[in-house]
């Protein structure tokens, strides 16, 4: 794991040893120096091992298993709008992290009713590892997916099965110079995922990344623009990241663009093709479809049927 997503371990004077480990040992060893010396070696003792197993119980401990699914309660439920919401599954403990490399993502299942197998999804994570205790997810309910309406229909305190990590994609700082980045819908999941890892990996936050990043955030409806504050919020913090709008139907006084994403925008927002570039796609099958012809008619290395990590042009 890189060091600009993993989490560090906690200082020996942090509050939750301060509090969880030295004054209580203090205070064993005082209270028994006061009342029966010749039990010391013994208080010294409990104090350490109570001590080690606290320690022990607050390291962070990675949960998913790639060969095993395993089921996390719904904790909280965040609705973004009629059909879109931020849904967060707990943990089994405050301080585990999911485990999950920067650009990866995980498989869900579900027992769905009418179907004849268990369906699984893909789905990437808009927390990270940097966020211990709980995995958030956001899923756009669509009348026809079968996972996205079995989650919506969740109640809090059920449960959903996932596993992972799993994908080609594993984001490591100086991959790349430049990301140009496509996104349609919840396509901008993984996106942001790697947007984020940037951004905390800059050098004024204590790490070396200087990737540049420009994101092509395609949508129908202004209201389908996902974390939409989010993402302008990033790119008024970071002036390696910037953010282009594309709308289908846009509203009165729209600044963005307007239509389909062309090869037009495309050439006028992403990097030229390089070989330290890298162009990041992923959205609906028909728009993904639709990105490889532009951008193999703009010179970028032609994409596979399934991408590799050293491909050019990555589908997820």
């Amino acid at each position: 794991m890189s060091a600009a997503h993993q989490i560090k371990p906690a200082s020996a004077l942090s509050a939750q040893y301060i509090n969880g480990v030295y004054i209580p040992s203090t205070l064993l060893i005082v209270g028994v120096a006061l009342t029966k010396k010749e039990w010391l070696p013994y208080a010294a003792a409990v104090a350490i091992l109570l001590g080690a197993w606290r320690v022990y119980s607050s390291r962070s401990r990675k949960v998913l298993n790639p060969d095993v699914y395993q089921e996390f309660p719904l904790k909280e439920k965040t609705v973004l709008s009629h059909n879109v919401a931020i849904y967060r599954f707990g943990l089994p403990r405050p301080n585990d992290i999911l485990g999950l490399p920067i650009g990866q993502h995980m498989s869900v299942a579900a027992t769905i009713e009418g179907q004849p197998k268990e369906v699984v999804r893909s789905y990437t994570p808009i927390s990270s590892d940097e966020n211990p205790g709980y995995v958030d997810l956001l899923i756009k309910a669509y009348p026809t997916g079968n996972i996205s309406k079995h989650v919506s229909n969740l109640k809090i305190g059920q449960t959903l099965k996932i596993k992972g990590p799993k994908g080609a994609m594993v984001y490591t700082p100086g991959m790349v110079r430049h990301f140009g980045m496509i996104a349609g819908g919840t396509g901008l999941t993984p996106m942001l995922q790697i947007i984020r890892a940037i951004i905390r990996g800059r050098p004024r936050n204590g790490g070396s990344d200087k990737t540049q990043v420009d994101l092509i955030f395609a949508n129908v409806n202004f209201d389908d623009i996902l974390l939409k504050s989010d993402l302008d919020a990033l790119a008024k913090e970071d002036e390696g990241f910037r953010v282009h709008y594309v709308l289908n139907n846009p509203p009165e006084k729209w600044d963005g663009h307007v239509g389909f994403c062309t090869p037009e925008i495309i050439k006028a927002h992403l990097p030229a093709p390089a070989k330290d570039i890298k162009l990041l796609m992923c959205g609906p099958p028909p728009m993904i479809s639709a990105m490889k012809k532009a951008t193999d008619s703009l010179g970028y290395e032609k994409p596979r049927p399934v991408s590799k990590l050293q491909d050019q042009v990555f589908c997820f």
